[in-house]
């Protein structure tokens, strides 16, 4: 869902707050390839090569720099140091967290950058990721189009769905493990779950059926009709008595009026009967039935509830397997859309 747009102060802030982190980044970068190079300059191979190509930066380098480098270290530190105190200030005065000593836990990689041990400077890197974030949210970079974003974020979802899967797989495991363990758990459900629907479930049950015979006796009447009919006229045919009546004068015809009587007989019962559906006396008979039928189906012995806590046990097996299908079928699946960054 897109957010409402930004008020002109609000993206100038934005904007200064995002120029201000963009410096602290080339700070960040330009203090991570000092890192790096002092690294590789003290490894004897590589030191041993400078001095060969070029000695008098070599010398430089070494009298300059590599010998002061933690006070050198320490004065982009202090920036870091002071980067931090104005962050927590501006969010102490725009209330952006509930308590003011939220910042420093909430920017963790921030604080912890600011150790000048050799540990801890690796984490200044992450303020370069912070930075994209934030482009990202003002709408300066676009990162889902970028192929390195999409490799991420593949194996991302991937990692996330399968923490997921593994959480789900143990939750299930715990609650069958619960089913099969407890002795009132069949009747806490009928008790807690399903009785105290009773009448919604009666009463949804009845208008469902009330809908399905008026929709297929409405949709399907002259086939009905028709089926009826052949019926009336094969129970007559086969009824003894009226073979003898056919063999008396005018038989015929009296046999016919009786055919033809008795089958509007049988499609007015039939069509009453569907139109009697809507009656209160149906309906009310209709409940009296689904509610001697609701409490026979609820009628509980340790049958029922070795049957009913045997089904949940299965079903919740059929789930399991479900996920843990998915968790391979998603290793050789179509690659997932990329999801941007929060």
């Amino acid at each position: 869902m897109t957010g409402a747009p930004l008020s002109s102060e609000t993206r100038r802030r934005e904007g200064l707050h995002a120029a201000w982190e963009a410096f602290i980044v080339l700070l960040v970068c330009l203090n991570l390839g000092l890192i790096l190079f002092d690294s590789l300059f003290q490894l004897v191979p590589i030191n041993l090569a400078l001095n060969a190509l070029v000695p008098e930066l070599h010398r430089l380098y070494a009298e300059k720099v590599h010998a002061h480098f933690q006070f050198i270290d320490l004065a982009f530190v202090a920036v870091f140091i002071l980067d931090v105190l104005l962050g927590w200030t501006v969010a102490i005065v725009e209330k952006r967290y509930p308590r003011w000593y939220y910042y420093p836990f909430t920017h963790w990689y921030d604080v912890l950058g600011c150790i000048p041990l050799s540990g801890m400077r690796w984490l200044r890197a992450l303020r370069i990721l912070v930075l994209a974030i934030r482009l990202q949210r003002l709408g300066l970079i676009d990162m889902r189009t970028w192929a390195i974003y999409g490799f991420f974020n593949r194996y991302y979802q991937l990692l996330l769905e399968e923490l997921s899967d593994r959480v789900m797989v143990r939750l299930f495991s715990r609650l069958q493990q619960e089913i099969g363990t407890s002795d009132d758990l069949t009747r806490r459900l009928v008790d807690g779950v399903i009785r105290p629907r009773k009448e919604r479930l009666i009463a949804d049950l009845s208008r469902r059926l009330e809908a399905m015979l008026q929709e297929g006796y409405h949709g399907n009447r002259a086939a009905i009709e028709a089926h009826v009919t052949q019926l009336v006229r094969r129970a007559l045919a086969e009824n003894r008595e009226l073979a003898r009546l056919r063999r008396l004068p005018l038989g015929d015809r009296l046999a016919e009026s009786l055919d033809d009587a008795l089958t509007g007989i049988a499609q007015s019962l039939l069509h009453g009967s569907i139109e009697g559906l809507q009656s209160d006396t149906f309906k009310a008979t209709a409940a009296r039935l689904a509610d001697v039928c609701f409490d026979a189906w609820l009628y509980q012995d340790e049958d029922t509830d070795l049957a009913l806590e045997e089904l949940l046990v299965d079903s919740i097996e059929v789930l399991k397997q479900q996920i843990l299908d998915r968790r391979w079928s998603r290793f050789v699946g179509p690659e997932p859309p990329p999801t941007p960054p929060e």
